[in-house]
């Protein structure tokens, strides 16, 4: 069997991005992107979805070394997103007598993105596609993970789940597809990282999705981006679980910004007086020059959040707000939240910063420290206050 062949009559056809420097044009790539698609062959053949279109001739070539000069009969579409989809119109080009199938708003969006409108086949819940050779298709809904119209395909007979993004992880695939082939370990913070930023307003939907497959037993997932899950799928669905219920594991991130070094020394010392008190594991960020990537990556990851920035133009440093405002934008129901600030004259962060936290609906841990003007020793004792009253909550806990 070919390594690119995942099971009897399922072909792994994706391709790796080493170039792109940004997903979505936001997120860094350090080690790169997959955009997984898949070829199901019984009788007739179908692909479960595409790649970037800047890769549109790598899938072609590995569709004919899969399958010679055999004909595509059905494009089975989970995902819209241009990553997945915008090879469409090239390979309708190549198998004109190509079927689309979709749902209906992804039939919308393919008129909508590609202006086509014909030769589509519209599924709805628990629709069937029997491809002959005892490869069945059926599809279900998962809306919201992370479009509206997202859904999964599911070949009962190899016991084998087609996820869209679902279950996928930045990172391009070294050498191997399956996490057997891979070594698995790499991606688990990439896999957080992915959720953080793709997916992670969508709790909800996620988790109405993790009910959904799990009345299903799976084997095998093929995701869009990432490895093909078979080993390490009761990993890959408790990280995707947690992340979803928001359920942060022990941990501290202190994440800041500082003009000066004057608030940069008091999340240094905020962060040397957890570690003093048993506190931890603790990461820290300046936010002027941190990935704004990895940073929600472990805002999601743990599960106590301290934030500081000086006040600037009567306002919150700017890459305080920013941190703020995609925070907000992901709806994270629940940290444990701490803050500092400072200012020259007049003071705003600080207040900021708590009325953020009310509009989160977070408890905060203690009473936030302020400092007026130069780090000095008053201010390293109310750092070793602040950072004293969170170890005694976290020890009563």
């Amino acid at each position: 069997m070919a390594i690119t062949e995942i099971l009897p009559g399922i072909h792994y056809v994706g391709v790796n991005d080493r170039t792109t420097t940004r997903f979505e044009a936001l997120w860094s790539l350090p080690i790169g992107v997959s955009y997984n698609a898949y070829l199901v062959v019984g009788e007739k053949i179908a692909l479960i979805d595409t790649v970037e279109e800047a890769f549109g001739s790598r899938l072609e070539a590995n569709i004919r070394e899969a399958i010679g000069e055999r004909k595509i009969d059905y494009l089975v579409v989970n995902h819209m997103e241009p990553d997945h989809s915008s090879s469409i119109t090239a390979l309708r080009r190549l198998y004109p007598d190509l079927e689309i199938v979709g749902n209906a708003k992804t039939l919308q969006m393919i008129d909508g993105f590609y202006g086509i409108a014909g030769g589509t086949v519209e599924v709805k819940e628990g629709d069937t596609l029997d491809l002959g050779s005892r490869k069945v298709l059926s599809f279900h809904m998962i809306p919201m993970v992370h479009w509206p119209e997202t859904m999964v395909t599911w070949c009962a007979g190899d016991k084998t789940l087609f996820s869209g993004d679902a279950f996928g992880t930045f990172g391009a695939l070294d050498g191997g597809i399956t996490d057997s082939q891979v070594e698995a370990d790499r991606y688990w913070d990439e896999m957080r990282r992915y959720y953080a930023c793709i997916v992670g307003k969508y709790g909800g939907p996620v988790q109405k999705a993790l009910q959904k497959v799990r009345t299903l037993p799976v084997e095998t997932i093929c995701p869009t981006h990432g490895p093909v899950w078979q080993r390490e799928i009761p990993r890959v669905m408790d990280i995707y679980d947690k992340l979803s219920r928001y359920e942060g594991e022990p941990g501290v991130v202190v994440a800041y910004a500082s003009m000066y070094g004057n608030t940069e020394q008091m999340a240094e010392r905020v962060a040397r007086e957890l570690a003093a008190e048993g506190v931890g594991p603790v990461r820290v960020y300046n936010l002027s020059y941190a990935d704004p990537s990895v940073v929600l990556r472990d805002v999601f990851r743990f599960d106590t959040l301290i934030v500081g920035g000086p006040t600037y133009n009567g306002n919150l440093f700017p890459p305080v707000a920013e941190l703020l405002d995609r925070l907000a934008a992901r709806c994270i129901p629940q940290r444990k939240f701490g803050w500092f600030g400072s200012f020259c004259w007049a003071g705003a962060s600080v207040r900021l910063l708590g009325e953020f936290a009310q509009k989160m609906k977070w408890e905060p841990l203690c009473d936030p420290v302020e400092m007026k003007q130069g780090f000095s020793s008053d201010a390293c004792g109310l750092c070793r206050t602040l950072a004293g009253r969170i170890a005694e909550r976290r020890r009563s806990e």
